[in-house]
């Protein structure tokens, strides 16, 4: 019973990424969602009660594969310190286009507790990295610099031409050496 609860939630998920990709997080629609993965309504509210706690759901999917995708980064890249590879990481993930941010303000004020999983992610990221990056000031620079990136990514409102996004990256990785 379990695991088909974890595999409805699964399919919940990837459907809602889906829709969220096509739509827009704002546009998210659990009707839509349940039926994008198979469910009943009933069912997806079952695993996420609220469209909060569904965009919730998808955000701290995020932070899991995003973390799978650095360990793995780091192990398999011995020459890599784990700062360059959150910077390389970050950097790539900010080049992709994303949709408008106004969806995060409605999860926030359905649920304040909604960026939880993102600032306690954040705090983690930043202890371990702090634990295994010898210059504090290269870390403050490299790990603020991204965090920066972003939130100008996110909220639409990036400065930066292309050129100039790529010299910040490649200055990063030379600090995070």
């Amino acid at each position: 019973m379990k695991t088909r609860r974890a595999n409805s939630r699964d399919k919940i998920l990837a459907a809602a990424a889906e829709v969220a990709r096509e739509t827009g997080p704002g546009s998210l629609s659990l009707d839509a969602v349940a039926s994008r993965a198979g469910v009943s309504k009933g069912g997806l509210l079952y695993n996420f009660p609220t469209k909060a706690k569904l965009m919730q759901g998808l955000v701290e999917d995020y932070l899991r594969e995003f973390e799978q995708a650095l360990e793995s980064r780091a192990t398999d890249n011995g020459s890599e310190s784990r700062l360059a590879a959150y910077v390389r990481l970050s950097a790539d993930d900010c080049e992709e286009p994303k949709p408008s941010a106004s969806w995060i303000f409605s999860a926030i004020a359905e649920d304040p507790d909604f960026m939880t999983p993102i600032k306690t992610f954040k705090q983690q990221l930043f202890e371990r990295l702090k634990d295994e990056t010898p210059d504090i000031k290269a870390l403050l620079v490299c790990f603020l610099a991204i965090e920066g990136l972003r939130s100008m990514n996110l909220f639409d409102s990036d400065v930066l031409s292309q050129d100039e996004r790529r010299l910040l990256v490649a200055s990063l990785l030379e600090i995070a050496k």
